[in-house]
């Protein structure tokens, strides 16, 4: 079974995350097939806290991937803030 989840990289104290798509059986921070973003818990300022390629997450779904259940909250997050970007843009 193929899930979209997160791999955990950086440093003690200073979590970074990578969402990555990945067999079940392979370990967390093992062997993936595609990473598709990437999630910041402790951005401050300008920081770029979590992106995610939507258009890859849409294609592993509609494949049959499953995320996990912190993984489906962040999903969730990037469609609302790319929705209101796409919303404040101005139209030309």
């Amino acid at each position: 079974m193929v899930i979209i989840r997160l791999a955990r990289h950086g440093s003690r104290n200073a979590p970074f995350y990578h969402l990555t798509v990945a067999d079940r059986a392979n370990r967390r921070d093992g062997r993936h097939i595609e990473r598709v973003g990437f999630y910041n818990p402790i951005a401050r300022g300008k920081a770029e806290r979590l992106r995610v390629n939507l258009d890859r997450v849409d294609y592993w779904l509609s494949q049959g991937a499953k995320p996990s259940e912190r993984v489906g909250h962040l999903i969730r997050d990037a469609r609302k803030l790319a929705s209101a970007a796409a919303g404040a843009a101005p139209a030309a």
